[in-house]
């Protein structure tokens, strides 16, 4: 089980998410977002995270020009395209990152799942978020969950990640209801939009961590 908190804006919530036992962090570089940080901030973050956890660049949309600042400046492990990003798209980016990528596909219903065939062989993963309210400028980071049997069957979609109103109470049910390989939180483990509670993010990563086979006791 891998587990990303993700709009990490400082060096406590970098170190408080390696002394958990998360696997990656992530960078949101979207102006709009309550979550945003500058490259040249974010560069010390990358530093101080690198060889200690992965970090993941958290991108809507972007053009070339901002995928190559973030590239030399931040020196990412992951990129994440949280955008309407198609399939072409995401493959061009990959491309030109040379990095694994993670491509979030917004959720709604069962249709919005089946959205995800079409990235397969393209992105290394797929993240299944919640879709943002109509209207909204933010793609994600809302704390909106979704109905997690939308991803029933997904079969050949797997592996997965998760994410869209997740929290310490309920990260461990939507593991054992969904059988997802990562999960993805950023509001959940906040106190404030943008900042994060270290003892909240301490909290998700032990419960999405808890044993596999207390999680399939739970489920059968």
């Amino acid at each position: 089980m891998k587990v990303k908190i993700c709009g990490v804006r400082t060096l406590e919530i970098v170190d408080t998410a390696v002394d958990a036992g998360a696997d990656y962090v992530g960078l949101v570089f979207f102006p709009k977002s309550p979550r945003y940080v500058e490259p040249d901030a974010a560069r010390p973050l990358a530093e101080h995270a690198s060889g200690r956890i992965e970090t993941v660049a958290v991108l809507v949309d972007p053009d070339d020009a901002l995928v190559d600042e973030i590239l030399a400046t931040v020196r990412p492990g992951l990129l994440q395209l949280h955008g309407s990003e198609t399939p072409e798209r995401v493959a061009a980016i990959k491309a030109r990152a040379g990095l694994r990528v993670i491509k979030a596909i917004g959720v709604a219903t069962a249709d919005d799942v089946a959205k995800g065939a079409a990235y397969r062989g393209i992105a290394d993963m797929i993240l299944f978020d919640a879709k943002a309210p109509a209207g909204s400028d933010l793609p994600g980071g809302h704390g909106l969950a979704f109905d997690w049997g939308a991803l029933g069957g997904l079969g050949a979609e797997r592996p997965f990640a998760l994410s869209g109103g997740l929290d310490p109470d309920n990260v461990w049910e939507a593991l054992v209801t969904t059988e997802a390989s990562m999960v993805d939180v950023s509001s959940g483990v906040e106190r404030a939009p943008g900042v994060k509670d270290p003892d909240l993010v301490r909290r998700f990563v032990q419960a999405a961590k808890a044993p596999a086979a207390l999680k399939k006791a739970v489920a059968s």
